[in-house]
């Protein structure tokens, strides 16, 4: 599918955002993480390329060689109004092609579907994105706030390339903003035979830490009461076994309020599953949002069979609800022991925006006009995105990637799943929504 100068304003842009989000899949921008990506360079001049194209000066910056995040502002009509970040990241998680039935950079359009890496994350997005701007500039649209578009790289590990540095050396960049969207949220969801889309108002905090264990190095036939191994191994399985409290946010208090008005069942506070359960493929996220979260991911230790090492360590993932950061920090300190220290390698702050103003009315009004029978439901995203990195500069950010989705789709499993693949029709659909809320701006 291509778009001609001849098609209606609505069915070329949605020619185009098919076509931007095939190219996009197409390059290559696989972030495996400590500092090791590729690709995000050739994506960044691409949409530079389409930015021009729509009447924008980009700038690129390279904190180091092919790591790469593009910037373009379209100026508005009032100055004095708060500007509005849109952006989304150019790099993708890794795919082993043998476990595709696709190869899965080749953007292959296959049961109505584009597959391929970066299609639901977040490359459908970013061409959404583009397809919107090229449509404003076409016809001539200019917004009452100043729209600054941004496509980070290194999303996908932790920001250090791309919004975290931004954030830190590039502050300029996003003068005057006051909120922000992105990825995840806007997404829909079958929630007993009611379509509701989900607009992500909050997401968990982020603590990605170490923990070494200390001990004395030895020979494996010894009689060993000082093991580092053993103490390890202990803490993981506490960590791993903890039972961590049912807490409600003001987000997910309301998200299930309104999900038992919808279905009619109860809204128990000790035991919400079946409120999950009927938010069908959603429920995987919605899940995480009800309760801190921790998972030992990494372990390493020893070099031979027969000895005992000085040392062992593990990787631990865990995830905050708003304002528990320190109450968790206590809790994994308590449960790994004594025998444990621990070293934070990487961390995000907790956000929560309330589900009303300006913004919001604006992406309900926008997705209630492109599907009249549309509920819009708030939700909290368990996992982290580059609105963590602007909230530094007073940014509130929200998810609205909007898609109208088959209702028997597995969706949240796609997210870094794989034969990871978008509908065309959402895709289209969510192109025509974004418009209309930028639009609106």
């Amino acid at each position: 599918m291509t778009a001609t100068a001849d098609q209606s304003p609505d069915a070329r842009a949605d020619a185009e955002v098919v076509q931007f989000c095939r190219d996009l899949i197409r390059f290559d921008t696989t972030n495996w993480g400590g500092g090791r990506s590729k690709g995000e360079r050739a994506a960044a001049e691409y949409c530079a390329e389409l930015m021009r194209e729509a009447g924008l000066e980009p700038t690129m910056y390279e904190p180091e060689a092919d790591r790469t995040t593009v910037v373009a502002r379209m100026q508005g009509t009032d100055p004095e109004a708060g500007a509005l970040v849109v952006h989304g990241h150019l790099d993708v998680v890794p795919a082993q092609a043998e476990d595709w039935q696709v190869d899965p950079f080749s953007a292959e359009v296959k049961d109505g579907m584009i597959w391929g890496r970066g299609a639901v994350d977040m490359k459908g997005m970013d061409a959404m994105i583009l397809a919107s701007m090229f449509r404003m500039h076409r016809e001539g649209h200019r917004p009452r706030r100043d729209l600054i578009f941004v496509f980070f790289a290194d999303e996908e590990d932790n920001g250090t390339f791309g919004s975290g540095w931004m954030v830190e050396n590039h502050p300029e960049v996003f003068a005057g903003a006051t909120e922000a969207v992105s990825e995840v949220g806007g997404f829909s969801a079958d929630i007993a035979g009611h379509r509701a889309y989900l607009i992500q108002t909050a997401e968990k905090g982020k603590a990605w830490s170490k923990m070494i264990a200390h001990g004395t190095a030895g020979h494996g036939s010894a009689v060993q009461q000082d093991n580092p191994v053993v103490h390890l191994a202990e803490a993981v399985a506490a960590i791993g076994n903890h039972q961590w409290p049912i807490e409600y946010t003001k987000t997910t208090r309301m998200l299930f309020e309104q999900v038992s008005e919808l279905t009619g069942i109860p809204f128990d506070e000790e035991d919400p599953s079946a409120l999950v359960e009927a938010t069908g493929s959603a429920g995987k996220f919605i899940a995480a949002s009800l309760q801190n979260t921790a998972n030992p991911t990494v372990l390493s230790a020893g070099y031979k069979h027969n000895v005992v090492p000085g040392q062992a360590e593990a990787l631990v993932d865990a995830r905050t609800l708003p304002e528990q950061d320190e109450k968790v920090a206590a809790t994994l300190r308590r449960l790994a022991g004594e025998k444990v220290s621990w070293e934070l390698i990487n961390d995000g702050p907790s956000l929560e925006a309330p589900f009303s103003g300006a913004v919001v009315e604006d992406m309900v009004r926008s997705l209630t006009e492109e599907d009249p029978e549309a509920i819009v439901l708030p939700y909290m995203l368990g996992a982290g995105t580059d609105n963590k990195r602007l909230s530094r500069l007073g940014i509130t950010g929200y998810g609205f990637v909007p898609l109208k989705l088959p209702a028997d789709l597995d969706f949240t499993g796609l997210f870094h799943g794989v034969d990871e693949r978008v509908p065309v029709d959402a895709l289209v659909f969510g192109g025509r929504v974004l418009h209309r809320f930028l639009t609106a701006q």
